[in-house]
């Protein structure tokens, strides 16, 4: 089962999602909103994907965190734990195929997951 993990309204998320429609790949929507993302869950999107490409640092949700909060995305823990507690945080979207993770969109990386 391949899982898009996101916001609906989310314009990245929209592309993601219109291109596996469009090109017949099934999957389950998760929305960040009605279903936050476990801490554990936020853990291993970190540990596969990296803090750096996880935490959405140009996203209006980080630019109104304080200073204090958006330090605590400094360690692994504290990025799943405010990722988990602020889910608009997190890149969009997180893909989940195979017991692998895709983050964001990109049409050349999807073609060679699911081409």
């Amino acid at each position: 089962m391949i899982r898009v993990y996101g916001i609906p309204n989310c314009d990245t998320v929209k592309k993601a999602r219109a291109w596996l429609d469009g090109h017949g790949v099934g999957h389950e929507f998760v929305d960040f909103r009605k279903q936050p993302p476990p801490v554990s869950l936020v853990a291993s999107w970190i540990a596969s994907l990296g803090r750096d490409r996880v935490v959405n640092r140009r996203g209006t949700t980080w630019r109104r965190l304080d200073q204090v909060a958006q330090a605590s995305a400094d360690t692994d823990a504290g990025a799943a734990a405010l990722l988990a507690a602020n889910p608009s945080a997190i890149r969009r979207p997180v893909v989940e195929i195979d017991g692998g993770w895709l983050i964001g969109f990109d049409t050349a990386e999807y073609e060679r997951t699911f081409g």
